[in-house]
């Protein structure tokens, strides 16, 4: 993963899958929409064959990482697969520890100030704040307040009308999941609807963001 490429267009989307998905569509889907940046959860099903599927079908227009990764097995097989970056929904500092040895990008998951201040000194490319819903926006503003230096990714409810405030209170990126990649809408195919959603999202993004 190139961060400095991924902080120009600041914006991950978190791909979990319950059942079959029609790989090489929606991965169409999404390099249209412009974004360039999804993670796979390796607790979806097969989610070593979902990344190596999404990897062959974009050809080097997207970046492809695995989320939900708890473990260094976990790590392994994703890495295995192909994957680009890490993310994971808390800290894990064996997995931290190993994809700084191997210099793959870390997106750990943290809450509190201390959890997200721990998150940081062990070497996160970013912090994900999860799940920022809780709070909201202002939330990443108190937590930048004597935090400047941390890098935060908020997670957890962001959308079309909020997502302009998370940057705007010092969010250096943002994820979706589950609001755009809808469970109806992958069994149904309807790859339009997400491919909409997504560029309606990043249409959102500050213009001195990107």
């Amino acid at each position: 993963m190139d961060v400095k490429r991924f902080k120009e267009l600041p914006i991950m989307g978190i791909l979990r899958c319950a059942g079959p998905v029609a790989m090489e569509e929606l991965i169409e889907a999404i390099i249209s929409s412009g974004l360039e940046t999804i993670e796979i959860a390796m607790n979806s099903n097969e989610a070593q064959a979902l990344i190596r599927r999404a990897a062959s079908s974009a050809k080097g227009r997207l970046t492809i990482g695995a989320g939900t990764v708890l473990d260094l097995e976990t790590l392994k097989a994703a890495l295995g697969a192909g994957a680009a970056f890490i993310v994971m929904p808390t800290l894990v500092k064996d997995v931290v520890e190993e994809c700084v040895k191997k210099k793959i990008p870390v997106f750990p998951g943290a809450f509190s100030p201390q959890e997200i201040y721990d998150a940081w000194n062990a070497g996160a490319t970013m912090v994900k704040v999860f799940p920022i819903a809780m709070f909201g926006p202002s939330y990443i503003k108190e937590i930048k307040a004597p935090l400047e230096k941390v890098e935060l990714l908020a997670c957890g409810g962001v959308r079309c009308e909020n997502i302009g405030a998370y940057f705007a209170n010092g969010s250096s990126a943002v994820a979706f999941g589950a609001s755009i990649f809808k469970k109806e809408w992958l069994d149904r195919k309807d790859f339009k609807s997400i491919e909409r959603s997504i560029k309606d999202l990043i249409s959102k993004i500050p213009n001195e963001i990107r």
